[in-house]
């Protein structure tokens, strides 16, 4: 077994701790972190302005070891998705998506997902086991060098969106220690109005993220009530839309700069009329809200069918009306299947878990 202890992934702090306890000054620590996350560098032998003694130490009691790419595909509209290992067994999936105005990073936080969401590829998979902070900043990392950034110095990835495959609330402290990496200013310094964290609804999570990070919170709604919602997403049998709202109005009391996305699947014939619109505007009556309609992406035995045009297009208008800041999210990479609630991955799942074996 590799005894080396794996750098990437810790913060400040803990690197600090790490080199005064080699008997190193604390502020190599910046320096590490800017050779990894700026420049891309794993080789302890290549960081130069840290002394010869130093690099050999590192290089024979460390070490910087990242998820590794075992497939990429690229779609027709630029989309590109990496299948990633993180360990012999297990896999998770990381999508890039470009566009004119910036490029999006799409980052898992579990390999699959306990949540069971009815409508989510992911959530048909199992749930294996939650990923280290390494393997969250892992992701970034991988990206970053298959896009060529540290080689051509381009700044490709501007917003990290947490929706990948699992739900971040449940991993909370690894998910939290690889978002604040990714905004210290000697990693990537990516600010934290370019970072949104999307939850199904796990109440004690939105509580804890109110009081400790100002990111963006988007919340996978997709239902007015609560008995659609648990069909959808089963955590409301848990955590109902009342006990939710509350969690979402705290959130907004607290970070009132913030505005709360509202994740909404259009599903034919289930979620999709003009009343339901209607009944999500008063649901939401008191929060700033800003509503992202999503075209259902469809996956192998699926029981749902995407909404058509005109339906989609209705529901957007009522909303619209009310005031309500409404966008239809384009569908993107859905040939490489790498569009919303299509992450599969390739793991070896644990029987489902139940939500009580995962602590907050």
């Amino acid at each position: 077994m590799d005894k080396k202890i794996n750098l990437l992934g810790l913060n400040k702090d803990s690197l600090r701790i790490y080199f005064s306890e080699i008997g190193e000054n604390a502020f190599r620590a910046n320096q590490l972190i800017k050779w990894i996350y700026q420049h891309g560098v794993t080789d302890f032998s290549n960081m130069t302005n840290l002394s010869l003694a130093l690099r050999n130490e590192l290089s024979d009691v460390a070490q910087i070891n990242y998820p590794k790419i075992v497939s990429e595909q690229t779609s027709h509209d630029g989309t590109r998705k990496w299948l990633l290992a993180v360990d012999e067994q297990n896999h998770i999936e990381t999508v890039f998506i470009p566009e004119k105005d910036r490029g999006t990073l799409c980052i898992s936080s579990q390999v699959g997902c306990p949540l069971r969401c009815s409508f989510c590829a992911t959530g048909k998979q199992g749930f294996n086991r939650n990923l280290s902070s390494a393997e969250i900043i892992g992701q970034l990392f991988v990206a970053c060098q298959a896009l060529g950034i540290y080689q051509h110095k381009q700044h490709l990835i501007s917003n990290i969106v947490m929706m990948g495959m699992g739900e971040p609330l449940l991993n909370f402290q690894n998910v939290m220690a690889a978002i604040n990496l990714m905004m210290d200013d000697h990693a990537f310094g990516i600010s934290r109005k370019r970072i949104t964290l999307s939850t199904a609804g796990l109440v004690p999570g939105i509580y804890k993220l109110a009081e400790t990070s100002d990111v963006n919170l988007a919340i996978s709604l997709h239902a007015t009530n609560d008995e659609l919602r648990n069909e959808l997403v089963p955590i409301n049998k848990t955590f109902p839309l009342e006990k939710l709202l509350a969690a979402c109005k705290h959130y907004a009391n607290v970070r009132p700069n913030r505005v709360i996305t509202f994740e909404y699947v259009m599903l034919d014939g289930i979620n999709d009329s003009e009343e339901e619109a209607h009944l999500l505007i008063q649901l939401l009556k008191g929060i700033p809200a800003k509503i992202n309609i999503i075209p259902f992406n469809d996956f192998p035995a699926s029981t749902y069918q995407c909404s058509n045009t005109i339906k989609i297009d209705k529901f957007r208008d009522v909303l619209i009306r009310a005031g309500l800041i409404t966008v239809t999210r384009k569908t993107r990479g859905e040939d490489i299947d790498a569009a919303c609630g299509q992450l599969i991955g390739n793991f070896i799942p644990y029987k489902l878990d139940q939500i009580a074996s995962v602590k907050l």
